[in-house]
């Protein structure tokens, strides 16, 4: 198999750490400076906690077992809490930023304690810095030879995709921050200050729609990565019981995956000896691909 296996709750309490970390120290600021600008980016900072805590809380939910009501469990319950991160992301971080921008533009003020504000966001950027790398690592474990791209498009850990993304929007944003701050001190000119601001509204909401885009499909429905449905299909193909593998459909549902086989088998003596080819075939499916819980067997001529 190609890919390892990734700790999204370790990257999500990185994230969770970190943005705690900056909000604690934009409130500092805040009530140094009295600033109520800083005020606000503290408690945007606190809104990114809540972020982590909706995905833990989608991580719990997730692992409640089946019923009757819900035969395959409640895996996809992640992706609506994935979602709504995304939504709020676009909303309360894109939106926001976009808006204090323009009233920048229109209604500009003298930076308060510019040294201090570039003593946060440093600070901020050490901080997401660390979570990045954090999760990147566990990025790494499952990416194998993908590019960070192809990653992104194909992979249906939506709390990694989520966390990665947002990681990544927060970090660039904060280096532009500290770029028109830094070249709002040298020049004098507010306008480096909003613009920034408005850059980094207009990157969080690219961000957002990219990152709801993948959660979408997840919702709606999609089957494992196209790599590990290639190597499950020639898994099935190889084994000895099976003549032809004559379709697969398979169902991602959070952590753990639905498998449908239809397949033609070698010829048996009589019907339990084909039922006992069966089990052995799934028995080793759901040993090589330790996420497969469901499965259903089909022996049949022709699709």
């Amino acid at each position: 198999m190609s890919s390892g296996h990734a700790n999204p709750i370790k990257a999500i309490l990185l994230a969770l750490g970190a943005n705690f970390a900056i909000f604690v120290a934009k409130l500092v600021a805040a009530v140094v400076t009295g600033s109520g600008a800083m005020m606000a980016e503290a408690v945007h900072s606190l809104a990114d906690c809540g972020n982590q805590g909706l995905l833990l809380l989608g991580i719990r939910q997730a692992k409640r077992p089946p019923s009757d009501e819900y035969p395959l469990g409640w895996g996809r319950a992640l992706y609506f809490w994935s979602f709504l991160v995304a939504i709020l992301l676009f909303s309360v971080g894109g939106m926001f930023s976009v808006y204090e921008g323009v009233h920048k533009l229109s209604h500009p003020e003298p930076l308060k304690w510019p040294w201090l504000a570039l003593g946060v966001l440093g600070f901020g950027i050490i901080a997401e810095g660390l979570s990045m790398r954090g999760c990147l690592q566990e990025v790494n474990k499952v990416r194998g030879d993908q590019n960070l791209w192809t990653w992104f498009r194909e992979t249906r850990s939506s709390e990694l995709l989520v966390i990665f993304g947002e990681d990544l929007a927060a970090l660039v944003g904060l280096c532009l921050a500290a770029l028109a701050v830094g070249l709002t001190m040298l020049t004098g000119n507010l306008m480096f200050d909003a613009a920034g601001t408005i850059v980094i509204g207009v990157l969080l909401i690219v961000v957002a729609i990219l990152v709801a885009i993948e959660v979408k499909a997840l919702l709606i429905g999609q089957g494992v990565e196209p790599r590990r449905r290639h190597e499950l299909q020639a898994f099935l193909q190889a084994r000895p019981e099976v003549a032809e593998v004559l379709n697969l459909i398979t169902l991602q549902m959070g952590a753990e995956v639905m498998v449908a086989v239809k397949a033609r088998m070698q010829p048996t003596a009589d019907n339990q000896s084909l039922i006992a080819a069966i089990n052995t075939v799934e028995a080793a499916m759901k040993a090589e691909f330790t996420d497969v819980r469901w499965s259903f067997f089909e022996p049949d001529n022709a699709d």
